[in-house]
């Protein structure tokens, strides 16, 4: 799969335009982890034609959800994947995981039941990758959130680059600089442990090796976080850092 694909792919999943046919339902995986304070549930949308033996492997999209558990305040994001067919489209697997907090893809400085980015590497990743015809390669591993969520997506990438290989961010807070706004206070537990999650940090920190590559970052839109959105590109632009 070439690069440009996997960024049509992943803009897609956000932004697709034309409603076409409705995609197949989920697999629904209830997970009781330690790592979260309750159930939580891992929802697998497949194409319909899965790859027979001595097929290739198929991508994943982790669609990052920006509320706790099942909240579709902002959106339903399972519900737009479907309606636009995405699976079939990109014969590609879409992957939507609860959170039982407000999610902001950090481990808790604490709270071992606050753990959302090891719940997401130790439990999530497993379960898909164990179950499904998918690559258990970080080229097969893209991720894409709006909002916290989008933040959420690039810094997931930013801390395990050999993990994931792609993340899109539609209208994230990517400048975010101290935990306390947008819920991410109780999240994060401390102002150390929220430095270790700081998107704008992460970017310092992972120029070098990110300007080896093609663009693993993407943008998607803007709205509420406009000024956010140039802020870092901007930055990425001082840093050398390739990004879409």
């Amino acid at each position: 799969m070439t690069s440009g694909n996997i960024s049509f792919i992943m803009a897609t999943a956000v932004l697709a335009s034309v409603s076409i046919l409705q995609a197949s339902e989920p697999i629904v995986h209830h997970v009781n982890s330690t790592r979260q304070s309750g159930m939580t549930s891992v929802r697998i949308l497949l194409p319909d034609r899965l790859p027979g033996d001595g097929e290739p492997r198929l991508p994943v999209v982790y669609v990052l959800p920006v509320e706790a558990g099942d909240g579709t305040r902002w959106g339903d994001s399972l519900a737009e994947v479907q309606q636009h067919d995405l699976p079939n489209k990109h014969h590609t697997v879409f992957v939507f995981p609860t959170f039982s907090d407000l999610p902001w893809y950090a481990d808790h400085a604490e709270n071992t039941q606050l753990q959302q980015e090891a719940y997401l590497l130790q439990d999530v990743l497993p379960l898909v990758e164990h179950s499904n015809p998918v690559l258990k390669v970080r080229e097969g591993r893209l991720l894409v959130g709006f909002s916290k969520s989008g933040w959420g997506a690039w810094s997931l990438l930013l801390r395990h680059p050999d993990v994931f290989y792609r993340a899109a961010a539609f209208d994230a807070p990517m400048m975010l600089d101290a935990p306390g706004q947008y819920g991410s206070g109780p999240i994060f537990g401390t102002v150390d442990n929220f430095r270790r999650y700081q998107v704008s940090n992460l970017l310092e920190q992972r120029a070098t090796d990110l300007r080896k590559e093609p663009s693993r970052l993407l943008l998607i839109g803007k709205g509420n976080f406009q000024s956010d959105h140039v802020q870092v590109k901007d930055r990425m632009e001082a840093l050398l850092i390739p990004h879409t």
